[in-house]
């Protein structure tokens, strides 16, 4: 039987309210996409981020495109709040420059993400939207991190 894919208008809808919440505003929300996948063999895998790459955007004409995938039969059991942690996972390998590539797991990890959701829910709490870019503090951070380390 294979893979079945579905528009998933409900998964864009909170990617757009995530990334509006958190002032990411690196993320071009035209070029975000969300699909759901049913049927998939995948056994460690809840949700995975695919780009559209440079040598794709050069020869289609096009800019930088994003799709978040939710695999069904896992991400659509976990509670509200593991959802939303995937999805700020899945957001958070979007880089800054919105061009195509990704953020690796050196930043993309569990405290990152933990971080940034705990700002996300205080933000919701306070219904308010954030002015800064949490992110883009986050991985600004990281980078400085990365310089000041000697590799020899």
């Amino acid at each position: 039987m294979g893979i079945k894919y579905e528009i998933a208008h409900d998964i864009i809808e909170r990617l757009f309210d995530i990334s509006s919440t958190l002032g990411m505003d690196h993320i071009r929300l035209s070029g975000i996409h969300a699909v759901r996948s049913i049927g998939t063999g995948s056994r460690g895998t809840i949700a995975r981020c695919h780009a559209l790459s440079k040598i794709w955007q050069l020869a289609l004409g096009t800019k930088a495109v994003y799709i978040i995938e939710v695999i069904s039969e896992k991400f659509d059991r976990m509670s509200r709040e593991e959802q939303d942690k995937v999805l700020i996972h899945e957001l958070l390998h979007i880089p800054l420059s919105f061009g195509g590539g990704f953020k690796h797991h050196d930043f993309v990890h569990e405290r990152n993400v933990e971080k940034i959701y705990r700002k996300y829910i205080e933000l919701k709490k306070n219904n308010s939207r954030s002015g800064t870019n949490h992110v883009q503090e986050e991985i600004k951070k990281h980078e400085q991190k990365k310089k000041n380390s000697f590799w020899f």
